[in-house]
C-alpha cells in the first residue's frame, strides 16, 4: 500500500501508524491565520503596484514592476489555492481515505507545493539579477531589458516551475501524503528509490541555488551602491542607497531565514533518509516557516518604500533624538536615481568635465 507507483493508494499506508499528530483547533486556526493574512498583503502589495505603474511609466521600473507584480500574484494564488486545501483537510479530520480515493487532491497539493514554493524563489532571484544589471550596467539594462523581454522570463520562470512540479507525474510517481496527514510533498519516509530521492535533492537544490543567486547579485548591488555612495558626495543620491541597501538586506535575511530550514531538511532526507534526524515535527515548524516567506514577500518587495522608510526615520529621530541622515529630499524615483548615478560613476568622461551638473541641478 506505500507503493509509489500505486497512484490510487499511495500514502495512505502512512495513516495507520503516524507518529506525528496535530492538534485540529490549533491547526485550523493557523491555517486561516496565515491565509487570510498572506491574502491581504499580497493583495495589499497588487493594489500598490497598480497605483505606482499607473502614476510612473517609465522604462526603467517597468522590468521591476512587472517581476514584482509575478511574485506577489504568485503569492496570493499560493495561499488561495494551498490554504484553502489545507483548510478543508483539516475541517475533514484529516480522512484522506475518505476524500482522497482517486489520489487526486493529493496529487493537486503535491504540483500547488512544489509550484508555489519554486516559483517565488525563482522570481526573487530573477529580481536581484535585474536589479544588479540596473545598477551596474545601467545602459545595458536601459536598452535590452524591455517589457518583452521581462515577460518572456517571467513566462519561462512559470513554465520550469510547472515541470519540476509535473515530473513525479509524468514519471508515474504519486505525491505522498506526509506524517502529519496535513500537506502532500515528494516522499519523505523510507526513501529507498534513487528517483524520490533525485525529487527531494532537485527541489532543494534549486531553492538553495536560487537563495544562493539572489544572495550574491544583492551583496554586488549593495557594495556597488556603497561605492558610488562613496564616491558621489551628492544629497539625492543619500535617500536612494539608504533606501536600497535596507530593502537588499531584509530581502537576504527574509528569504534565508525562512526557507533554509525546509530546504536544508528536505537535502538531508534525499541524501541519507536513513540517518537523518529530521522528524515529523520540525519538518511542519519548517514549512511554516517558508509559509512566512510569501507572507513577507509584499512587505519586503513593495511595502518597504521611501516614504515608510522617512516616516520610520521621524519616529526613531523623535524617540532617540540623534540626527542620523538628511533625509528631506526625496524626489527623484529610486530605479531611475540608481541609474543616473551609476552611469555616470561608469561613464568614461572624467569627473572635472563633468563635475555632477545635471544631478545637483535636479536635487534642486
Amino acid at each position: 500500500m506505500n507503493s509509489s507507483k500505486s497512484p490510487g493508494l499511495a500514502g495512505f499506508g502512512i495513516l495507520k501508524n503516524t507518529t506525528c499528530d496535530t492538534e485540529k483547533k490549533i491547526s485550523v486556526f493557523f491555517s486561516i491565520i496565515f491565509m487570510t493574512v498572506g491574502i491581504l498583503s499580497n493583495s495589499l502589495a497588487i493594489a500598490i503596484l497598480m497605483k505606482a505603474y499607473q502614476r510612473f511609466r517609465q522604462k526603467s521600473k517597468a522590468s521591476f514592476l512587472l517581476l514584482a507584480s509575478g511574485l506577489v500574484v504568485t503569492d496570493l494564488f499560493g495561499h488561495l489555492i494551498n490554504g484553502a486545501i489545507a483548510v478543508f483537510v483539516y475541517a475533514s479530520d484529516k480522512d484522506w481515505i475518505r476524500f482522497n480515493q482517486s489520489n487526486i487532491l493529493c496529487s493537486v497539493f503535491g504540483i500547488c507545493m512544489v509550484f508555489f514554493g519554486l516559483c517565488p524563489l525563482f522570481l526573487g532571484s530573477v529580481m536581484a539579477v535585474e536589479r544588479c544589471i540596473g545598477v551596474t550596467k545601467p545602459i545595458f539594462h536601459s536598452t535590452k531589458m524591455t517589457s518583452k523581454h521581462v515577460k518572456m522570463m517571467l513566462t519561462m520562470v512559470c513554465l520550469f516551475a510547472v515541470l519540476i512540479a509535473l515530473l513525479p507525474i509524468l514519471r508515474f510517481r504519486a505525491y505522498q501524503i506526509q506524517a502529519s496527514r496535513t500537506w502532500c510533498f515528494y516522499k519523505t519516509e523510507h526513501v529507498e528509490d534513487w528517483e524520490d530521492r533525485f525529487y527531494l535533492l532537485l527541489f532543494s537544490c534549486l531553492g538553495l541555488l536560487a537563495l544562493a543567486i539572489s544572495f550574491l547579485c544583492n551583496a554586488i548591488t549593495g557594495i556597488t551602491l556603497l561605492r558610488v555612495k562613496f564616491k558621489s558626495q551628492q544629497r539625492q543620491g543619500r535617500s536612494h542607497h539608504f533606501e536600497m541597501i535596507i530593502q537588499l538586506l531584509a530581502i537576504m535575511c527574509v528569504s534565508c531565514i525562512c526557507w533554509s530550514p525546509f530546504l536544508v531538511a528536505m537535502a538531508r532526507i534525499g541524501i541519507n533518509e536513513s540517518h537523518s534526524k529530521e522528524t515529523c515535527e520540525t519538518i511542519l515548524f519548517a514549512l511554516r516557516m517558508a509559509t512566512w516567506n510569501q507572507i513577507l514577500d509584499p512587505w519586503v518587495y513593495i511595502l518597504l518604500r521611501k516614504a515608510v522608510l522617512k516616516n520610520l526615520y521621524k519616529i526613531t529621530r523623535g524617540c532617540c533624538g540623534v540626527h542620523i541622515i538628511n533625509l528631506h529630499m526625496w524626489e527623484l524615483s529610486s530605479i531611475k536615481n540608481s541609474l543616473k548615478v551609476a552611469a555616470i560613476s561608469e561613464s568614461p568622461v572624467s569627473s572635472k568635465q563633468i563635475n555632477l551638473q545635471p544631478l545637483s541641478s535636479t536635487a534642486q
